[in-house]
């Protein structure tokens, strides 16, 4: 059974100084392995915590344990990531609004297999953000309008292979029936204009990258 409510899956990539992820009261808050920091810090308590625990502190994990969160516990030897085990968590329950918090760290193969998360063929009919509090990254199979603020940057990526007929309002450079294609850099660093900004395209799909301020 499908549910409006959002999950929200907490990475144990990097926070930005001065930027969170905001959280709404009824929010479903899974901490995946080592991503278990972020809500301590937030002072959140999960209510599932993931992975196979390589990169939680041991005392956090009891403590954990001790507040009867839910903990569910995998092999460090596996095919997926503890990431891609709690997103299938995520959805096989209904979930069909999905954010990554703390996607994004030092390591450039974790930020591409999360970015790669994106791309899941179970994701149809339903909305994946990854989300740091200040770099918002999604990826559109079809036309959408996205809320902004003016002057934050939207960069725009043809995502594995071109996106024909982009039609865009509310930036700074607008496009008016034309092509991205994933080898050229054209749609990076466009400005939104406003409160909202809208993207229509014909075929393909585009990674839309918001920068906040």
């Amino acid at each position: 059974m499908q549910t409006a409510k959002r999950a929200v899956l907490f990475a144990n990539g990097q926070a930005k100084p001065g930027f969170e992820v905001s959280l709404l009261p009824d929010d479903f808050l899974i901490a995946v392995d080592g991503g278990l920091r972020h809500l301590k810090r937030l002072r959140q308590p999960p209510h599932l915590l993931i992975g196979d625990m390589d990169s939680v502190e041991a005392e956090d994990l009891e403590q954990a344990l001790n507040a009867g969160v839910e903990v569910r516990r995998f092999p460090p030897a596996k095919d997926q990531t503890d990431l891609e085990l709690a997103l299938e968590y995520a959805l096989t329950r209904g979930y069909v609004h999905v954010i990554i918090a703390y996607p994004f760290g030092d390591r450039a193969d974790h930020t591409f297999g999360n970015l790669n998360l994106l791309s899941r063929p179970d994701l149809a009919g339903k909305t994946l953000l990854l989300d740091d509090g200040q770099v918002e990254v999604r990826l559109l199979s079809s036309s959408a309008l996205i809320p902004t603020q003016p002057g934050e940057l939207i960069s725009l990526f043809a995502w594995g292979s071109p996106v024909e007929g982009i039609v865009t309002s509310g930036l700074e450079y607008p496009l008016a029936d034309e092509s991205l294609v994933p080898w050229q850099a054209r749609g990076i660093s466009n400005v939104a204009l406003g409160d909202s900004i809208e993207l229509h395209f014909k075929s393909g799909r585009l990674l839309v990258i918001r920068t906040r301020l």
